[in-house]
């Protein structure tokens, strides 16, 4: 590890509705444990976000719940945060809140930000034509929009096809209906708008994607070579409309700044925020190039053209100025019952739900051990329940305990040399699923509930009472990312629980927290 402070970003939450488990399962619970695993090593992390306000989502949702888009946003924000806490999902904060709000000094930062390149001459005005809803006079784009992709016919929204991943801005999304009322005609009509030619940064985007393919997941990264191997399209940067961040110029009037452009500027100011919003710095000092920062992002398959590709570009466009993402994280999507999460359809189980009746360590392990990492896979609550990892790791507390019986609970107990291999054994195949380029919830969630039951079956712990309880402890202290409250009782009961390479010649009796003392604990 480095002494270079961490970065790391999921995806911008839009305030549209709370967080459901396929959310939780993608970019966040990733994102946490990855910053959690770097702090175990005691690395300087920066775990942040902020919610998407600007999203035309939130327009859409809150017609159709009657409510106007600031209550949404508010009241989703709040469930949002919530649903963080009840999974342990642990952003940076300076305070009690754990997302920044967006107020004006957000809304400075993407305006200062777009204003910056169009003062260096990256963008072009141009004349386009768009969708344009001709009885409720809106121009449409993202949600407003709805149609089928040019690119393989599936229904799509505009913006980005959730199937395939591929871009339709624009006029090019087929059949385009307005999303709130499908009947209405819609037309196409002339508005001269900024973009940003992204075919301009081809040979800078090839080059940094070949630099960092051996850290992305084939799904993704194909994604990207097909995006790679066809002329790039423009970036719209502003659109008209009324909902969002106005547009700083003068001559485009009545547009706002395309809310897909405000991610990274967004992404800027909650880094600054997270690190206490120092007067003294602007928003984006924590990305700049000389502070030689690691930035990870973490998103979903339908996010990779925006974050992975469009992102990129964006920042590419501001020179020298800002660090390059070192890494993108994309999951696939998370099914219930075999379909997508829908919020739309109330084909959900919301986040905090999740935990009601069970520990939050066993949600968190469940959510790893199954999520979609290379391919779509299944959310079942009867697994959840069943709870793969509940019997296993409170038999093997038992036989800690067992093996701890009779002895003074503050001498050190010596290890051999055999012992510290094969706890050195385990932790190197434990740190290969957390290094970017093998990245892996599913297979360290596998990892940890076979070693729980190798060291439950172990029929030589009494009699190597070190050796046993280091292994406990190599344990505990790999699972610590993910099973944050059975982490925080070891700790408090002075469980030692870094990951340094620290050589164990003794080890001083502790016991193993039940997981039905986690949930007491999280409660």
């Amino acid at each position: 590890m480095t002494a270079r402070p961490r970065i790391i970003i999921p995806a911008t939450p839009t305030p549209n509705g709370d967080l459901h488990v396929g959310h939780i399962a993608g970019p966040y619970l990733a994102a946490d444990i990855y910053a959690r695993w770097l702090r175990a090593q005691g690395e300087r992390v920066t775990l942040t976000t902020v919610t998407d306000d600007s999203q035309s989502y939130v327009v859409t949702t809150a017609a159709r719940r009657d409510v106007t888009p600031e209550r949404l946003c508010a009241e989703s924000t709040a469930a949002i945060e919530r649903s963080f806490a009840a999974l342990g999902i642990e952003l940076t904060s300076p305070g009690d809140r754990a997302l920044p709000p967006v107020d004006d000094r957000y809304r400075a930062a993407v305006t200062d930000f777009v204003a910056a390149l169009r003062a260096s001459g990256r963008l072009r005005l141009r004349t386009l034509r768009l969708p344009y809803a001709e009885e409720s006079g809106l121009y449409l784009y993202d949600g407003l929009l709805s149609g089928r992709c040019p690119s393989c016919e599936a229904a799509s929204a505009g913006g980005v096809c959730e199937d395939c991943g591929h871009p339709n801005n624009f006029d090019q999304l087929l059949e385009p209906r307005y999303s709130l009322r499908p009947q209405e005609p819609v037309s196409f009509r002339e508005q001269s708008i900024l973009v940003l030619p992204m075919e301009e940064y081809r040979a800078e985007l090839e080059e940094r994607f070949a630099a960092t393919a051996e850290r992305w997941r084939p799904h993704p990264l194909q994604v990207v070579r097909e995006l790679l191997a066809r002329p790039l399209p423009e970036i719209p940067v502003t659109f008209p409309g009324s909902w969002g961040v106005p547009a700083p110029f003068e001559d485009l009037a009545g547009q706002i700044v395309y809310p897909w452009v405000e991610a990274m500027p967004a992404s800027m100011y909650a880094t600054w925020w997270a690190n206490g919003a120092p007067a003294d710095e602007p928003y984006d000092a924590f990305w700049r190039s000389g502070r030689g920062a690691e930035l990870v992002f973490f998103h979903g398959f339908d996010n990779v053209y925006h974050w992975a590709v469009m992102d990129l570009a964006l920042l590419l466009a501001h020179g020298d100025r800002y660090v390059r993402p070192s890494a993108s994280v994309c999951n696939e999507f998370y099914e219930l019952e075999h379909a997508k999460f829908s919020t739309s359809r109330n084909h959900l189980i919301n986040a905090g739900d999740l935990v009601a009746d069970c520990p939050r360590d066993v949600a968190r392990f469940h959510l790893a051990l199954t999520c979609p990492e290379r391919e779509r896979t299944n959310f079942d609550p009867a697994e959840l329940a069943a709870g793969r990892l509940t019997g296993p790791w409170n038999a093997l507390a038992g036989l800690l305990d067992t093996v701890l019986a009779g002895r003074d609970p503050q001498e050190p107990v010596p290890v051999t040399d055999a012992g510290r291999r094969d706890s050195e054994a385990f932790a190197d195949v434990m740190r290969e699923c957390f290094e970017l380029e093998t990245f892996s919830l599913a297979r360290a969630a596998a990892l940890l509930l076979a070693r729980t039951e190798e060291l439950r079956d172990d029929t030589t712990a009494v009699a190597r009472p070190g050796d046993f309880m280091l292994g406990v402890r190599t344990l505990l202290a790999w699972a610590a990312p993910i099973m944050v409250d059975t982490a925080a009782l070891a700790a408090a009961d002075g469980v030692d629980l870094s990951l340094s390479a620290a050589r164990f010649e003794k080890v001083t009796p502790f016991r193993l927290p039940r997981l039905t003392e986690a949930v007491q604990a999280a409660a």
